[in-house]
């Protein structure tokens, strides 16, 4: 199941991924303001992204702690990408799947692509 798909702004990439608060309802926070994600990328790695609301009011989700060496590995730049899906592995022990993906344009159609891990 799709939790969230975004394309990348300047913030994303340099500091922190924020996304539509709707995303919230398939994080499970038991309580706190953040949880940790056990997250499979593509190349079946386990990362642990963390993951936090803002208090008050508007409570939007934001990854943080782990989110940057995402990007760093992935090569990501503004206008990537990002889908992040409910799966879980019970080998791996992962709750989640974490696809990059780049606009391509062959023959003047538009498709994404699968990032590979870049190192």
């Amino acid at each position: 199941m799709e939790v969230l798909n975004k394309e990348l702004k300047p913030t994303d990439i340099q500091h922190r991924f924020s996304f539509p608060s709707r995303s919230l309802q398939h994080i499970d926070f038991a309580g706190e303001f953040s949880a940790d994600l056990r997250v499979k990328d593509s190349s079946g790695e386990l990362r642990v992204i963390r993951c936090k609301k803002r208090h008050g009011h508007h409570a939007k989700p934001e990854l943080s702690r782990g989110w940057r060496r995402y990007v760093t590995d992935y090569e990501l730049r503004v206008g990537d990408r990002v889908v992040l899906l409910a799966e879980e592995d019970h080998i791996l022990g992962s709750q989640y799947r974490i696809e990059a993906k780049r606009r391509i344009i062959m023959f003047g159609q538009e498709a994404w692509g699968d990032l590979p891990r870049a190192n």
